[in-house]
């Protein structure tokens, strides 16, 4: 498996997404599963130790893909997880149509919609590259739109949601597993 890791950090207050860093964890074609797996884990661990977010989110693994590919996302998964769960950060998942709903108002929507959506949301100039971390950035608005319309929801229906106590601000980490 040779593919990039993505991941994105952005931080959600009431007026909308910021982007605090993206980019991709890409490692030489020669290195083994596990160096990846561990990679993978510092690169998170750094992350949450910078930025403190309040979530991590990841996308679910695809279920169309062949079993090899599929059980080395959920490890992958599995180590993203591990690596939030270790700094007591609570982690959520999502399906890809569910993040493409979510950012671009079409479970259908192509990378090239995807992209351009993620841009206008968070403001930028240029489409994030490389793809994967585009990923991570449409994951991470997709967690943050749906935290925001549950603390709606809770708020309507008078019902503290717990997982919105910290204030106004909001940092959610997104991981997009290797390819």
């Amino acid at each position: 498996m040779a593919g990039a890791t993505g991941y994105g950090v952005i931080e959600c207050e009431e007026s909308g997404s910021r982007l605090l860093r993206f980019g991709a964890l890409k490692l030489p074609s020669r290195a083994s599963f596990d160096s990846r797996l561990r990679e993978i884990h510092q690169l998170i661990s750094r992350l949450v130790s910078e930025f403190s977010p309040d979530a991590v989110a990841v996308e679910s693994v695809f279920s169309a893909l062949n079993v090899r590919t599929a059980l080395k996302l959920a490890e992958v998964r599995g180590v993203v997880l591990l690596a939030a769960a270790q700094a007591q950060i609570p982690s959520h998942s999502y399906s890809p149509r569910e993040v493409k709903v979510s950012v671009a108002g079409y479970g259908g929507a192509s990378k090239q919609q995807m992209q351009q959506m993620v841009s206008s949301a968070l403001g930028l100039m240029t489409h994030p590259e490389p793809a994967d971390a585009a990923d991570a950035l449409a994951v991470a608005l997709c967690h943050a739109h749906l935290s925001r319309a549950r603390e709606r929801m809770a708020r309507a229906m008078s019902i503290e949601s717990p997982a919105l106590t910290s204030g106004n601000r909001k940092r959610s980490i997104r991981i997009q597993p290797l390819q």
